[in-house]
């Protein structure tokens, strides 16, 4: 029966055909929307204020999930859904379609909600189990995440088309071989999309290097069948999604997130120049404020040892004498501890590597403060020039392969080193070849 009230209400815009229909939607979006904000700004506020000043960790867990605040979207389509029947002279088709698809948005709400749950549970459990490290359980909520999710999508589907879910199941059996067939990319990208995601595997703006696929570049676009990645020349690889899962990729995100970028180059000393220091060059190098300590401890501990060496009537061979790569090791080790381009809270060293042909290779070992490209290799650059031109200083040479101008040099050294040799060669080739 409808209210006389009502009737006087709407009489001044029963001349107008859809006034009626217009308003009734636009009072029931307003009481949605005032029951969303009411929703979001006050009930949510207080109930994260509670969780905060709660002693407990699976509230803390919810919140930080947003979990409540995806559930929360249920309200205003649970008022659509419930009201809509109940709007004036509004067409029943527009009614069920408006409440089928208010319903299927709560399934697919509820559906999100519980698998932000699922991420909270497994949070609780890496930070408060000792074994989460041991048996960790992602791996089972994921795949309860794809249950509940074509669940939800089986749902949302029936909804829409006002079928039993159980319908669309039994229809999916005689289904999935053909499915399985036309859909196999989509699907295997599919299944790589939820990996990638729920290891945090990737994400749009990681530097990934893929050899196979000839990617060295930034992830630029992330879809369900495709990533695409813009190399350092600027070119586009378009890598498949279940690619990344199938085969192995080097993803630079770590080294970008620890604030430091690895630098791991040798100098190529010349063996025939390392030999031992003698006392006047020793206290010369004493003039290097960076290591005159490192000389000082040194000429300490080497008396002390020699001494007590000789005393014991020890052959003066045995004794113990600093070496000029021994010194300029230390000196490149407090060089970098000292550079302000150099990282110094994560891993320094400099050591040698096995001795080859091409001389012994004395590596640094450090990351410097920088992870962007250009200041890395400036530092990087910088570092090594002084240190090459250091190495006369310790009386170390950089090995070299002699080249064109090398022979030639050497040539015409020992044509001045053999009497009449540089003579008799420019005779010989002036008068060629002798007749028979």
């Amino acid at each position: 029966m409808i209210d006389p009230a009502s009737i006087e209400l709407l009489a001044p815009v029963s001349g107008f055909p859809y006034a009626r229909p217009v308003l009734g939607l636009l009072a029931l979006l307003l009481v949605a929307w005032l029951a969303n904000w009411v929703t979001r700004r006050i009930l949510l506020q207080v109930v994260g204020r509670v969780a905060a000043a709660s002693p407990m960790h699976w509230d803390d867990a919810l919140m930080r999930r947003k979990v409540l605040a995806k559930l929360s979207q249920v309200v205003p389509a649970i008022i659509i859904a419930s009201g809509i029947p109940l709007v004036p002279e509004l067409h029943p088709g527009v009614v069920t379609v408006v409440r089928n698809v208010a319903l299927a948005w709560i399934a697919l709400t509820v559906a999100l909600a519980l698998s932000r749950l699922l991420d909270a549970a497994n949070d609780l459990y890496v930070d408060h189990s000792p074994r989460a490290h041991e048996r960790p359980i992602k791996g089972y909520l994921q795949v309860t995440k794809i249950v509940l999710f074509v669940l939800a999508a089986v749902i949302v589907i029936a909804t829409l088309i006002e079928r039993s879910p159980l319908l669309l199941l039994s229809g999916f059996g005689a289904m999935s071989a053909v499915l399985l067939l036309v859909f196999k990319d989509s699907i295997l990208s599919l299944v790589a999309s939820v990996q990638l995601a729920g290891n945090d595997m990737l994400r749009v703006g990681d530097w990934i290097e893929m050899p196979s696929q000839n990617a060295d570049g930034d992830v630029i676009d992330m879809a369900l069948n495709t990533v695409k990645v813009q190399n350092w020349d600027k070119t586009i690889t378009t890598v498949p999604t279940y690619k990344l899962i199938s085969e192995s990729f080097k993803n630079w995100r770590g080294m970008q997130e620890s604030g430091g970028r690895r630098i791991k180059r040798s100098l190529l000393i010349d063996q025939s120049s390392i030999r031992f220091l003698e006392t006047a060059e020793r206290d010369r190098l004493c003039r290097i404020a960076l290591i005159d300590d490192y000389l000082e401890q040194k000429r300490g501990e080497l008396e002390e040892y020699n001494q007590a060496l000789l005393a014991g009537g020890k052959d003066p061979v045995n004794t113990r004498r600093v070496t000029n790569i021994g010194t300029f090791r230390a000196y490149v080790e407090q060089y970098l501890r000292a550079h302000p381009g150099i990282n110094q809270d994560m891993t320094l060293m400099v050591r040698q590597l096995a001795p080859g042909a091409t001389g012994l290779p004395l590596e640094l070992y450090c990351f410097t403060a920088t992870v962007s490209w250009e200041p890395y290799e400036n530092t990087q650059s910088d570092i090594f020039d002084h240190l090459i031109a250091m190495l006369p200083e310790f009386g170390l040479r950089l090995y070299q392969a002699p080249g064109g101008a090398d022979v030639a040099g050497a040539l015409e050294r020992l044509g001045r080193d053999v009497p009449g040799g540089a003579a008799a060669g420019d005779n010989a080739a002036s008068a060629g070849p002798s007749g028979p």
